[in-house]
């Protein structure tokens, strides 16, 4: 199984109510997630979350703390996934789809519907509206 990291990025609208998510066109059907994507080689899951953000919806953020970690294995596609969804809060930008191909919509979408697409399970819905993070650390590569 190949290893591979995703980057997410939790916002919400001015009053809290709502969450951007996006619409993603899938081999089968569509499907919505908080905008992100995959992790490049050589670049920092912030630097990830902001380009992928920008990428698919044209807005530029300003990436917080981490949200939520989460994994899954895709047997399919032997990937085995893991999830860093960060907090974050849109600093310029207007909504535009650059990748048609890819992204059918941006919307803002209900907190407690957006819970059903982001895989809060059961036993913790509501932490959404907590919005707790814990810091990012980005540590120097010569510490070691």
């Amino acid at each position: 199984m190949k290893r591979v990291d995703v980057s997410y990025v939790l916002l919400f609208d001015e009053l809290g109510q709502n969450v951007l998510m996006v619409k993603n066109k899938g081999t089968g059907d569509s499907y919505y997630t908080l905008p992100g994507g995959a992790v490049e080689k050589g670049e920092t899951l912030k630097e990830a979350a902001v380009r992928e953000v920008k990428e698919e919806t044209g807005l530029d953020v300003q990436v917080d703390g981490v949200f939520s970690v989460s994994e899954a294995f895709f047997e399919e596609r032997g990937h085995h996934a893991i999830f860093f969804t960060f907090t974050g809060k849109i600093i310029s930008g207007e909504i535009n789809i650059s990748f048609p191909e890819e992204i059918e919509e941006v919307t803002w979408m209900d907190v407690k519907q957006a819970e059903k697409y982001i895989h809060i399970s059961s036993d913790i819905k509501g932490l959404i509206k907590d919005r707790n993070t814990v810091p990012y650390i980005l540590r120097e590569r010569d510490n070691f």
